[in-house]
């Protein structure tokens, strides 16, 4: 089952396992303008490219086009990006890459959160992405390059 499930803009952070927590777009967008944490967007360079970006995000793939291979500088990026004392909120496109890298981002001491609903949210029944849930959906910044 998906962490993300039946998730909306207003609901509160959730502990996970093996990272902090899942947290909706709007807090996400809260702890970013208190300096409390920095959005890491771990989608591929792509998808930051043709469907939008959110400015002043870290840009840290997980994963990288062709072919999907995990990015090899992941893990000294990722410490790069994140300065002690501050979360990490990975946003991938639907809020299930960025499970994998909030892992990986705890497992090397950050505390890590997945945002849910990524940057799109599911796909609705015609398979467009954007209407139901996601970073954009809720209204908040974002950018296409």
């Amino acid at each position: 089952m998906r962490h993300d499930a039946g998730a909306t803009g207003h609901a509160q952070p959730r502990a996970a396992q093996g990272y902090a927590g899942d947290v909706p777009p709007l807090v996400a967008w809260q702890w970013v303008q208190a300096g409390d944490a920095v959005l890491v967007d771990v989608r591929t360079d792509a998808e930051r490219a043709w469907v939008g970006e959110v400015p002043g995000a870290v840009a840290v793939a997980w994963k990288q086009w062709p072919g999907m291979a995990l990015n090899p500088d992941f893990d000294a990026q990722i410490r790069a990006a994140v300065p002690p004392g501050r979360k990490a909120l990975l946003l991938c496109r639907s809020g299930v890459r960025s499970i994998a890298a909030a892992q990986r981002a705890t497992a090397l001491g950050l505390e890590a959160w997945n945002v849910l609903e990524g940057f799109e949210g599911d796909p609705d029944q015609q398979a467009h992405r954007g209407l139901r849930g996601g970073w954009r959906f809720h209204g908040l910044p974002w950018r296409q390059g």
